[in-house]
């Protein structure tokens, strides 16, 4: 151990203490050691570290900082450089701001377009996650503090997210749920993990033995620190056991005192805590080092400068039909949609930033040099319909050369705490596409949100520039595509399907009562659609740009290959060049092809360049169920370089020598994963690939309500004062929504409608204790009387405890 002095001359208390928060953003600090409490911030685009009131939903405004584009647009860029560089004006912020420890990035696979939290994540392929977020990490990491990549794993839905047990593979658990995590720590030497809600197969991430022993420390040997996501403690000895060192926020000492209990009374031995104090230790000692230098305050005009330069290289053009953009300089243009004058630029949640400089549309329009004839709104932003506007709207596109049509989803649609409840975009916009179509065929549509939507209005637009979230500076980006300054080089890190149906998770999502099944197995997003021949409205690696190129010359070896790409256009540009692999054998089920490397390449006009890319360890592997570990088959592999995943320009062939491993699965049991056709699978066959029953999924309504059981659950509660409370809560969001008030309206559902009992005692900082919650509970379960007594009772005693226990404090200072 590092710190063994440090640890001989703490007592079993001060041990236990550090392993919860002192409050809701920092660590516990012990002064008589010498030992500082660390912060800990909301940041995967930007530093949230909150002034004044301290909360987990992005309620209550932060310390001004930069809002750089979301993950999910960042992703789009394939500039693992670009991310880096992004990386180290983050660490900046968040050394200015003295924070040790930056929340992000999140790297959770994007299963399901519907998931509300989709637009903080990167991509659906895992190789892709994983590098942008090594990239990231980096960056941050070198200015001293720590990043923390999370949530680890398997969390791909809001609803339900802090009690849903996720049901998977061990084969797709580790090809497609944990490889971004496994670069993140190998690559990426990220200080900090932080364990998800949900369970994962039958047991809480953070109490995991295989997750957080067996792979995460044994396999990968990460040795940081784990933190639980805020309130997503369970069983705190059992956390522990698995080697999670820090829960947040606090528990006012409630749960330390479980930690001193197990070790006195035997359950564990006090070494496991001294592991996980050591551990701690470590990250508080390196991340208060750059402290120690004079401060200095971060340039905020050349952090708006990156965060514009991100967005720039994350901006994609879909759609071009006969060359309507760049615009002409004389073009008479119609700016028109709510979102041009109010840029939507981030996502709503824990991970709202507060932005130093906000550019919109509307002001930056002149040094665009685009001639814009007027503004229109169009529409109501949170979806209301209005004639009147759509008429004023149509007026104005009547009298221009082109209109600019500023669409996409507002900051209530998509938020951390709820899914989506379509793909669709609001249909007051729609309207307005459509009544447009009929004045001005010359539409450039410019899409803001998160995550996919459905097009099914595509062919009415001549042009569409796909800004995702792009952050602060994200409006002055986009006018700089649509004139032609910046030659659009973002390519889509996710599929865009049809309709929502043709997703390979439509049937089983989200989980709604005990479980989730994730019955597709490894083919999600391109996996699914290209090998069961699913057409989709924009594959995935998808991207135009006003220049051309050509592919060329490709030559494979077993170390990787090599190639040509010309620019054959007039314009210089960037293009992502896709390496995939597809194994030819049929011995082992898997995808046509997955993606295992890339490289962005900057051309001038008539320019050609060699590109390399190199074969990796992740190259030609996959997880064998039987052996339960890494293989190689032995097989002919198809080497294919793609302008997306359906637009390949070269192919090849290589022999690879396997490691003779026996076939893991009986083929005539799994029909539906060797042919890829996982739309619709048996929970039979579901169960071959899983090699065990299935758990019930849905809920015992005859047993009484515990600790992981959610507030939603009270309307079937044997108490009557619960279900009345329960129908309250229900009424009150139909309510909230019917009146407009949405924003509000959601926070019920993520901060009380899906809250288990036991999150009402971790998220109260100690105002509510464990025992009191046993009151509450009898209650909720038909037991009025004597549990509004039981909690009175409980409160009395913990209110006395504390009084005792500050007098006690204040006796040992006075001395």
């Amino acid at each position: 151990m590092k710190y063994k002095d440090i640890i001989q001359e703490m007592t079993l208390e001060e041990k236990a203490s550090l392993m919860s928060g002192k409050d809701f953003w920092q660590s516990q600090n012990i002064d008589r050691l010498g030992i500082p409490s660390m912060f800990l911030s909301d940041g995967p685009h930007g530093v949230r570290k909150q002034a004044a009131a301290a909360d987990h939903l992005g309620l209550n405004e932060s310390i001004p900082a930069t809002c750089f584009p979301t993950a999910a647009t960042v992703a789009n860029s394939w500039n693992v450089e670009l991310v880096e560089n992004m990386g180290k004006y983050l660490g900046k912020e968040a050394v200015a701001q003295k924070v040790n420890v930056l929340l992000g990035p999140g790297i959770n696979m994007k299963r399901n377009p519907l998931c509300g939290r989709n637009f903080e994540y990167y991509s659906e392929d895992p190789y892709l996650a994983g590098k942008m977020a090594a990239g990231l990490i980096r960056g941050i990491q070198l200015n001293g503090i720590s990043a923390c990549v999370k949530h680890f794993a398997v969390n791909n839905q809001e609803e339900r997210r802090m009690v849903i047990d996720t049901i998977v593979d061990e084969r797709t658990l580790r090809e497609i749920y944990l490889t971004a995590f496994e670069i993140a720590v190998k690559e990426g030497k990220t200080k900090t993990v932080m364990s998800s809600y949900n369970m994962l197969n039958g047991t809480h991430t953070n109490e995991n033995i295989h997750l957080m022993r067996d792979i995460l420390r044994d396999e990968w040997g990460f040795d940081g620190v784990v933190v639980t996501d805020w309130g997503g403690n369970n069983d705190r000895v059992a956390g522990l056991l698995a080697g999670n060192e820090l829960e947040m926020p606090t528990t006012d000492g409630e749960t330390d005192k479980e930690i001193v209990e197990a070790i006195k009374s035997g359950k564990i031995q006090e070494e496991v805590l001294d592991e996980c104090v050591d551990r701690l230790l470590d990250l508080i000692f390196t991340t208060e080092k750059v402290f120690e230098k004079p401060h200095i305050d971060f340039d905020t005009k050349e952090h708006h400068q990156m965060a514009q330069k991100v967005a720039e290289e994350s901006i994609i053009l879909l759609k071009n039909e006969g060359n309507i953009l760049p615009l002409k300089k004389d073009a008479r243009v119609a700016v028109i949609g709510d979102f041009a004058e109010e840029a939507r630029y981030q996502g709503a949640g824990s991970s709202i930033v507060n932005p130093t400089i906000l550019n919109h549309t509307l002001d930056c329009l002149d040094e665009s040099g685009i001639k814009a004839i007027g503004f229109e709104p169009g529409f109501e932003r949170y979806g209301k319909k209005n004639k009147k506007k759509i008429d004023k709207a149509c007026e104005l596109a009547s009298r221009a050369d082109v209109v600019l049509l500023y669409i996409g989803l507002d900051e209530v649609t998509e938020a951390e705490g709820l899914d989506r409840e379509n793909m669709k975009i609001p249909e007051n916009q729609v309207e307005l596409l459509h009544a447009i179509y009929e004045v001005n065929r010359n539409i450039v549509v410019v899409l803001s949100c998160g995550s996919a939507v459905e097009m099914p209005w595509i062919d009415r637009v001549k042009g569409l520039v796909h800004g995702y979230l792009s952050g602060q500076a994200g409006a002055k980006a986009v006018l700089n595509v649509l004139s032609g300054k910046v030659n659009p080089s973002g390519k889509l890190a996710e599929s865009y399907p049809i309709r929502y149906e043709d997703t390979p998770s439509f049937h089983h999502f989200p989980g709604k009562e005990v479980s989730v099944e994730y019955r597709e197995g490894p083919y999600i997003g391109y996996r699914y659609y290209d090998t069961a021949n699913v057409p989709v409205l924009f594959p995935f690696g998808y991207g135009l740009s006003y220049t051309t190129f050509a592919y060329d010359d490709l030559k494979v070896s077993r170390k990787g290959v090599t190639f040509n790409i010309t620019n054959t256009g007039n314009h210089a540009g960037s293009e992502i060049a896709q390496l995939y692999v597809g194994c030819k054998s049929e011995a082992i089920f898997r995808p046509k092809k997955e993606l295992k490397g890339f490289k962005k390449v900057y051309l001038q006009p008539g320019e050609t360049k060699e590109v390399t890319i190199s074969f990796d360890d992740k190259t030609f592997r996959y997880f064998n169920v039987k052996t339960n570990q890494w293989e190689i088959e032995d097989a002919e592999y198809e080497i294919m370089i793609g302008a997306s995943s359906v637009d390949i320009r070269l192919n090849g062939n290589l022999h690879v020598e396997g490691t003779a491993a026996p076939v893991p699965y009986e083929k005539e049991e799994l029909p539906s994963y060797y042919s890829g056709k996982v739309s619709n699978v048996s929970l039979e066959e579901f169960e071959h690939l899983i090699g065990r029953k299935v758990p019930d999924p849905n809920w015992d309504r005859s047993k009484p309500l515990g600790y992981n059981d959610t507030i939603a659950q009270c309307q079937y509660a044997k108490g009557g004062f619960a279900r009345f409370a329960f129908h309250l809560i229900k009424f009150a969001h139909w309510f909230l929504r019917k009146i407009g008030k949405r924003s509000t309206a959601n926070l019920i559902i993520m901060s009380v409608y899906h809250m288990p009992f036991r999150g009402v005692s971790r998220m109260t900082g100690g105002m509510i204790n464990m025992p009191m919650l046993d009151g509450l509970l009898m209650i909720v379960n038909g037991h009025f009387f004597k549990g509004l007594n039981y909690f009175l009772k409980q409160r009395k005693l913990m209110l006395k405890e504390k009084s005792s226990l500050t007098r006690e404090t204040d006796a040992v200072k006075e001395m």
